[in-house]
């Protein structure tokens, strides 16, 4: 049965005098059921994550424990513990005073708060004597509980959605670190996460068990609780040590960059390519980040006829993933060999290939739609496209070119991505020339066509003729887009608007290899025969 009370008058009275006889404050922890599931000694002593895993608990829920340590001399209830009180989402914490006869004397009392507009995480009661202590704490838990769940549901029914903290901690200045966790909102909310709040912290090389330091861990992770947010992301990418590390400080939901950004890889994919590489690339991600739990995940592998433990469940799951990494590998081994055949189609046929390249969320599968009279789905957010399309282009003198629209690029790109998307990327090996499509409104254009840069040498695509176009010129003043073009030598345009698009067609038509469309000549099967240039409509 559930006990009804804090903690019973004859195990408070037998701790405070062994904290008397030893000199030294006592904490013990204590479950629902009222029994004492750990025993700890000495100043500032709290139960750590690893010895709670089987009362492990969602975000917006109690762990079903409650703290209650002795005192020597009967301080209130410190910092450190109400930090506990909320990292650990204890029932209560309370300090026990113990006066010169080892008797019980006042009991300090906090509790954890729903997520509320003042930020408040934490209430604490009126400090009373141990015995005139008057609270049903099985009834107050249950209304505590009930408040907690009230306010989970209308999170959940407000929002839709998870919600996150951001933060990023690197040597950059400020000012960079903004810019990069703009872009990480960006990314989250193209994911369907709400961003209820941003921290930056200026670090050095000393913080490489947290990334930062423990107590801006301590302190991100108390703001994602008072603002009920759901999940940390953290816009560096963490090391599998790093991930570990923070999981023994909370009990939150915590992901790096790469990990959303594969997120949003697994929902855009739609081709069974795509599908696989994402696959991959977030098998290739997890396999080192793989721990065991002691002696938890110890299983019996060998069955009859084997001798000794067998595999434990992790070097199990080790296994299973090397082998699906592997059946993944060769399916993509057999999609290069299709695309390999495709391409030789397209070489016999000797049309010219434009591929577009980009930053993420540049405009290129709105400029494709444009060029071409395509409906490929274009939308203002990252990483809309990941499927490869192609598309005819005519130009006025009936000479026609294969148009290419790939993934969008990003800053530090995953390398799990780059190599599990080797196939597609493959795809612009082929082509005579590279639009790259900028974003002339993006507040760091030279970033991003670093960025694109930065990729392409990676790729070895470097040598391939460039052509640089400047989107979403219409955002911008006729001046500021004039100097932009003339600095980056660029050709400006607004990709939903045509008429913007002719310079760019008559520059294109002079730079491509001069292929006339020829009666009776082979179609292409990937290439539907409708989609005519805007030039040939004018």
């Amino acid at each position: 049965m559930p006990s009804s009370l804090v903690i019973t008058a004859e195990l408070a009275r037998t701790t405070c005098q062994l904290t008397r006889e030893i000199r030294r404050p006592i904490g013990l922890l204590i479950t629902r059921r009222g029994v004492v599931e750990q025993v700890l000694v000495g100043a500032g002593c709290a139960p750590t994550f690893e010895s709670l895993v089987k009362f492990r608990v969602g975000s917006h829920a109690l762990r079903g424990l409650r703290l209650i340590r002795t005192h020597l001399h009967d301080d209130p209830l410190s910092q450190d513990d109400l930090t506990h009180l909320a990292l650990l989402r204890l029932d209560l914490i309370g300090v026990l005073g113990v006066d010169e006869t080892g008797e019980p004397s006042l009991l300090h009392l906090a509790h954890l708060l729903p997520p509320n507009q003042q930020g408040e995480v934490c209430r604490l009661l009126k400090p009373v004597p141990f015995h005139d202590l008057d609270l049903q704490l099985d009834v107050f838990l249950h209304g505590l509980d009930s408040d907690l769940q009230r306010a989970d549901s209308t999170h959940d029914v407000a929002g839709g959605s998870e919600s996150a903290i951001l933060v990023s901690a690197a040597p950059r200045s400020h000012a960079e670190q903004e810019e990069h966790l703009e872009e990480l909102k960006e990314l989250a909310e193209s994911a369907g996460v709400r961003v209820l709040d941003r921290i930056a912290q200026r670090t050095h090389e000393g913080f490489e068990r947290y990334l930062l330091g423990k107590g801006k861990l301590k302190e991100v992770v108390m703001r994602a609780l008072q603002k009920g947010a759901d999940l940390v992301i953290f816009d560096q990418d963490l090391a599998p040590a790093q991930a570990r590390a923070i999981s023994e400080v909370t009990d939150l939901k915590v992901i790096d960059r790469t990990q959303l950004i594969l997120d949003i890889f697994a929902r855009r994919a739609h081709t069974r390519e795509g599908k696989v590489q994402v696959e991959l690339a977030q098998l290739r991600y997890l396999l080192p980040r793989l721990s065991g739990h002691g002696t938890s995940l110890s299983r019996l592998g060998g069955g009859i006829g084997s001798r000794g433990p067998g595999e434990t469940k992790l070097e199990t799951d080790r296994r299973r993933i090397r082998d699906r990494i592997a059946h993944l590998e060769r399916e993509i081994d057999d999609v290069a060999r299709h695309q390999d055949q495709r391409r030789s189609r397209r070489v016999r046929q000797g049309l010219p290939i434009l591929s577009i390249v980009g930053y993420t969320n540049a405009g290129k599968s709105t400029l494709l739609n444009s060029l071409t009279h395509s409906q490929i789905p274009a939308q203002d957010r990252l990483f809309e496209t990941l499927d490869t399309t192609s598309r005819r282009l005519r130009f006025p003198h009936d000479r026609e070119v294969i148009v290419t629209d790939t993934v969008g690029f990003i800053r530090d790109l995953p390398k799990d991505l780059v190599g599990a998307f080797r196939t597609t990327l493959d795809e612009l090996r082929d082509a005579d020339l590279l639009l790259h499509v900028v974003d002339a409104s993006a507040p760091n254009v030279d970033q991003q066509i670093t960025a694109v840069e930065t990729v392409l040498q990676s790729l070895n695509l470097d040598t391939i003729p460039r052509v640089m176009v400047l989107n979403k010129c219409d955002r911008l003043s006729a001046h500021e887009a004039g100097v932009l073009c003339e600095r980056y030598h660029a050709i400006g345009i607004s990709a939903p608007n045509r008429e913007t698009l002719r310079p760019l067609i008559a520059h294109l038509e002079t730079l491509l290899p001069a292929v006339p469309t020829l009666p009776g000549q082979e179609e292409d099967p990937d290439q539907p025969p409708q989609d005519l240039a805007l030039a040939s409509h004018s």
